[in-house]
């Protein structure tokens, strides 16, 4: 008989999604078989229901054929990740040394991609909707409200930091030109606070009003182009300069020379991971991919992953090659003098502006996870948040009025990406994967030997980076204020 039907094959997923209770814990006995054949009988080929204490009629087959394609999922999790971190790589590269800081960008790079793999496995293991609700599943309802705080402490500091990025390429710091300053002088137009607000409303606040991370695709991937722009430029100018012999040698490895240079180390490090940092939306993205899986997600991973390894590793190193040891750690500040090369006054202008453009690009994607974390933690048992517009408007601009007085009182990006880097970035990225992993592999996920020794060695470094990165921070401050 004709159908229109097709048969699953045999190795595909076929995602189940459960319809009842997304609030409580599920016990053992709910969690669905990453083995689905290891629950029919080979004999009869019975199913053995009575053992999963289970009625599969709850649980529908979900195929989606609409949402994201992976390039779209790639341009959204690729602009999770390329953000305001990018500035202060060169930074970074200037205190650890070329060699080293090479081989960090990468190790770094593929050891986050390892635990968003565990993410996203995890996740169709429990049927979780969210990170939280992925972490509650593992560890109950306090790890679930610590993981949303760290979601929100990141994501805010982040955004805290991209206004201030704007802040001082359009206005100015104390120790740089703004790009208002040099094209129209000074004037009520260069005032720092009123510049941020107008970007805020004017730009920020329509892209951050859109419902639906899919909705992005398009602006995410002209911020990747214009990451690209600005590290091309940077990668030109800075072979220039070391063809014509006006660089200054770089250092290979780190300076252990003096306690600022052993300070200064142990605070980059954590910034260092704080680079990788986009699993608060691995999970949002995940649940708008057309046809999911965790395949096609993983894919999508290794995508974005070797993508932004290229990016900030080409960023880092021409970065500080063309400063050296005056790279600041805000790196678009450098770009305010001449470079060496001609047409210089033209490219630091294209420089400057194109990365604020890829800002505020990057800017909704990052509060998106913000405003559904928000929104869960405090709005928990309500409908969904893409279900209530009004809700939705008046956290997003509540958090838009947080997020822009948090950006008139830090003082620079440098101090913000030690913190967040240290503690909520560590958090997410590498110490709540590795319990999820290490916590649900007895009820029948089954990491092999190998996947929990890599899990515990994971947390392990993860736990001492943040020590060391807060001790470090805490010292770092004292002795400044002495």
């Amino acid at each position: 008989m004709d159908s229109n039907y097709s048969a699953i094959p045999k190795n595909s997923y076929a995602e189940l999604q459960f319809q009842k209770d997304y609030g409580s814990p599920k016990l053992p006995s709910e969690f669905l078989p990453l083995d689905v054949e290891s629950y029919i009988d080979p004999k009869n080929g019975s199913r053995h229901d009575d053992d999963l204490d289970l009625d599969i009629d709850d649980y529908p087959l979900i195929g989606s054929q609409s949402g994201s394609g992976i390039s779209g999922a790639v341009f959204n999790l690729t602009t999770s990740i390329i953000g305001a971190g990018i500035m202060a790589l060169p930074a970074t590269m200037k205190v650890l040394g070329l060699v080293l800081g090479f081989v960090m960008i990468i190790l770094m790079g593929i050891i986050s991609e390892i635990s968003v793999e565990m993410l996203v496995r995890f996740s169709v293991f429990c049927k979780a909707e969210s990170y939280g609700e992925l972490v509650q599943r593992a560890m109950g309802k306090p790890a679930k409200v610590m993981s949303e705080i760290c979601i929100i402490v990141n994501n805010g500091g982040v955004m805290v930091v991209y206004l201030i990025i704007m802040g001082d390429v359009l206005s100015g710091s104390p120790r740089h030109e703004g790009v208002f300053d040099q094209w129209l002088g000074h004037g009520f137009w260069d005032h720092r606070k009123l510049v941020i607000l107008v970007i805020l409303l004017v730009c920020l606040a329509p892209l951050c009003a859109l419902q639906k991370i899919d909705s992005l695709s398009l602006t995410s991937a002209a911020s990747v182009a214009l990451a690209v722009v600005f590290v091309v430029v940077c990668f030109i100018v800075a072979f220039i300069k070391l063809i014509e012999g006006k660089s200054e040698a770089p250092r290979m490895a780190p300076d252990f020379g003096s306690e600022k240079a052993i300070l200064d180390l142990l605070v980059v490090i954590p910034i260092m991971t704080n680079a990788y940092v986009c699993h608060f939306n691995v999970q949002p993205i995940y649940n708008e991919l057309k046809q999911r899986s965790p395949q096609k997600m993983n894919r999508v991973g290794r995508i974005t992953t070797i993508i932004c390894v290229v990016v900030y590793a080409s960023t880092a190193i021409s970065g500080y090659l063309l400063f050296g040891k005056d790279t600041e750690a805000d790196i678009l500040t450098n770009f305010d003098k001449d470079l060496g090369v001609p047409l210089s006054s033209a490219i630091d202008y294209i420089v400057r502006v194109g990365y604020v453009l890829h800002l505020v690009l990057v800017f909704p994607v990052i509060h998106f996870s913000l405003r559904q974390t928000v929104d869960a933690l405090l709005f928990e048992g309500l409908s969904p948040l893409v279900e209530s517009r009004k809700r939705s408007l008046a956290l997003t601009g509540v958090l838009l009025l947080l997020i822009y007085i948090g950006s008139t009182m830090v003082p620079n990006i440098w101090i913000a990406f030690k913190f967040t880097g240290a503690t909520a970035a560590v958090s997410l990225g590498f110490i709540f994967p590795s319990l999820v992993a290490l916590r649900l592999s007895p009820q029948g996920a089954g990491l092999s030997t190998g996947e929990r020794i890599l899990s515990w060695v994971m947390l392990v470094l993860a736990i001492i980076v943040s020590v060391v990165g807060i001790i470090g921070n805490v010292y770092s401050i004292r002795s400044k204020s002495e």
